[in-house]
């Protein structure tokens, strides 16, 4: 200052007015002042980030969907970067006051982060390297992306600069023109910023890792994808003939009413029809044993129950279908029931328990043969009967295929009992002898899962191991392992066709798998909670996927995108899903006490009208159009969130305080669920 007064007094007046200009930015002590956010260290990540989360919420509402999916991925590599630079105060006070946004749809990842504290850590860290070594792929509308760039130009003093070298050098933005048809046109971006939709989109994120493309390859979104058989094998001529020959016996002995079809003409009908569709060959199926007279009886007794079933074509005129659930409640549990399963001939009902044991009961309350004494002569019949020989918890039960029969043979009835348990192993259960046969050993943790596949023989497997592991019932030795989850694989299904398998695990993916040789043919990732369950449609062209938040996920299996999503149910996890015959209906059931049932085939913005929904009994009705239903408990004395409905619903049937462990569709569309009442 007293310089500039001498050259005042002086008169050097351009010498004073240099100096002045040249001293605006500096401190007392002569050091730079910053004038932009992106040259004052370590703070500038806080106050970007701080400016750009503002924007997008004053945003227009139809582009505030989208802009939020960028806040996660600048977040991250935000804090990765302030690592990185040696400000370890600044990362710590930037992660603190940000990362309750992301809580509900990140939270595994943040635990992960939160860990880093110095630059050593971030190549330490698995989370960390994932980001790290790639680039995160986002999507957005032409327009939203323009008007993005030109906010972060007209703020880039402000901390425009350090976002668009984010984008520049972190993300991969793939610009998208608005299309009728496709998510980014107005009216489905209307429909995302009405219900506030809050999901990842298929094709976002790190491929590999949650949220990610559904697409296989490294470059997420390419178009090159394995080419799939989804069509239903055919019986082979001589097992065909087989069926045709007792289907014509049975026309005869009781001819079909007026107005019905013929046996025959049902089986051809199908017939035909599973022609029609490209379906693997042999060599692309597991060997399987030949056909036994069961098998064809077997056959025999689908046909007649497909000709009589209640035909299932989802919403009429906005009307949904007359759905008839037939609900089994075990009492006085103690909260010791882990699983259900019901036979494929609805005679029987198995729970497995914490008690090491499981229970299996007739349906229709009739005593159960006993096992043969050692003399040949029968036991007793009883009640029930509990089937001993674990050394954990049980977590899964599953029945072998079955049929009913009208004509008193009793030989395609259940036959055979897998379970898999916490003590690692899998064993199959004769229901004749109630006695174990094998013990399945190879997995190195507790299996969480167990199903027979449609044709029984084989079955698969999912373990705390990050492994599925395929077997067979001759071999004590698994045949192939399914590698490349994360974490727990908890849930397995198998295609109707039996060429290939999928696995759902807590590091919410959802794989697709080819039998014959392990290779993974599909990965669907978009679920923001664990995958609670699985269930492929009968036709072979859609999967189902649930999670822990409520919500369900239909996947095109041959295009390998997301079809729509489904919510209803309150939090807890939605524990089975079950398919109709038609493939036009899913019933679900869940930890919140409801069976519910969905519209495959209706838009997602449709409008229709709800039915009762409740949880724990007491419900209300709803709109399914308003979107939102108030849950109520029991009685109504306590109030709970808001639990959003989309219009897919058809019905939901509230029970007493009951959470529904299993939901199964029989053959002539007719939904059995069960559960264990929790007073």
């Amino acid at each position: 200052m007293k310089v500039l007064e001498y050259l005042s007094k002086k008169g050097y007046n351009r010498t004073e007015a240099t100096l002045r200009m040249e001293s605006a930015h500096q401190d007392g002590d002569g050091r730079p002042i910053p004038t932009r956010v992106e040259d004052s260290g370590g703070v500038k990540y806080g106050k970007a980030f701080d400016l750009f989360r503002h924007w997008i919420e004053e945003n227009l509402e139809i582009y505030r969907p989208d802009l939020r999916r960028l806040l996660w991925p600048v977040f991250v590599y935000s804090f990765l970067d302030l690592v990185s630079d040696f400000y370890p105060r600044e990362a710590k006070t930037f992660f603190s006051n940000f990362r309750e946004i992301f809580e509900n749809e990140h939270e595994d990842d943040l635990r992960s982060l939160q860990a880093i504290a110095l630059p050593e850590h971030v190549s330490t860290n698995e989370i960390a390297r994932i980001y790290q070594s790639q680039r995160y792929r986002a999507t957005l509308s032409q327009t939203a992306f323009f008007n993005l760039i030109q906010f972060l130009e007209s703020k880039e003093k402000e901390g425009g600069a350090v976002i668009i070298s984010i984008l520049q050098t972190r993300l991969n933005v793939v610009v998208v023109e608005r299309t009728a048809e496709d998510q980014f046109s107005f009216a489905r971006l209307l429909e995302r910023a009405k219900h506030r939709e809050d999901f990842p989109a298929e094709d976002e994120g790190i491929p590999g890792h949650n949220p990610g493309s559904a697409k296989l390859d490294s470059n997420a979104g390419s178009a090159v994808l394995t080419k799939l058989k989804l069509g239903q094998i055919t019986l082979d001529a001589e097992g065909r003939q087989d069926v045709l020959y007792d289907l014509e016996d049975e026309d005869k002995a009781n001819p079909p009413v007026a107005g019905q079809q013929s046996l025959v003409e049902t089986f051809e009908q199908r017939i035909k029809r599973e022609e029609s569709e490209e379906v693997p060959g042999r060599t692309e199926l597991p060997p399987r044993p030949p056909p036994l007279a069961r098998d064809v009886a077997m056959e025999v007794q689908k046909v007649k129950e497909a000709r009589d079933q209640l035909k299932l074509a989802g919403r009429t005129g906005g009307v949904g279908p007359g759905i008839n659930v037939v609900m089994y409640t075990f009492h006085n549990t103690n909260d010791g029931i882990t699983c259900i399963d019901f036979s494929g001939d609805y005679l029987l009902v198995a729970a497995g328990t914490d008690m090491h044991y499981i229970r299996v009961w007739s349906l229709d309350g009739s005593p159960l043969p006993g096992p043969p004494l050692a003399n040949g002569q029968e036991s007793k019949p009883a009640s029930s009967h509990r089937l001993i020989g674990h050394s954990g918890p049980v977590y899964a039960v599953s029945f072998a295929p079955a049929t009913a029969s009208s004509d008193k043979q009793k030989f395609t009835k259940a036959q055979h009992l897998l379970s898999s348990s916490a003590d690692r192993t899998v064993r199959l259960w004769s229901l004749e002898s109630w006695a174990c046969l094998v013990a399945y050993k190879g997995h190195d943790g507790p299996v969480w899962d167990v199903t027979w596949g449609p044709f029984g023989h084989y079955f698969l497997t999912g373990s705390h191991d990050r492994t599925a592991r395929l077997w067979s019932t001759d071999r004590v030795d698994c045949l192939r392992l399914f590698v490349g989850h994360d974490r727990d694989v908890d849930h397995v299904c198998f295609h109707p066709n039996s060429a290939y398998v999928f696995t759902g695990s807590c590091d919410k993916m959802v794989r697709m798998w080819l039998l014959t040789n392990g290779y993974p043919v599909r990965m669907f990732t978009g679920h923001t909670g664990n995958i609670t369950a699985l269930a492929c449609s009968l036709d072979g062209k859609l999967l189902a996927s649930a999670d822990d938040a409520g919500t369900i996920i239909l996947w095109d299996l041959g295009a390998g995108k997301l079809v729509k999503r489904m919510r209803g149910h309150g939090k807890g996890g939605i524990w089975s899903l079950t398919w109709s015959m038609e493939s036009a209906v899913i019933v679900s059931g869940g930890a919140d006490g409801t069976v519910r049932a969905w519209d495959v085939q209706l838009p997602i913005d449709a409008s229709g009208q709800g039915k009762v929904v409740g949880e724990g009994g007491a419900g209300q009705k709803i709109d399914a159009a308003a979107q939102i239903a108030n849950v109520s408990g029991a009685g109504g004395k306590k109030k709970t969130k808001e639990v959003v409905v989309t219009s897919d619903q058809i019905s939901a049937f509230p029970t007493k305080k009951s959470p529904v462990y299993k939901t199964m569709f029989t053959r002539q569309n007719l939904v059995l669920a069960g559960g264990a009442y929790m007073p």
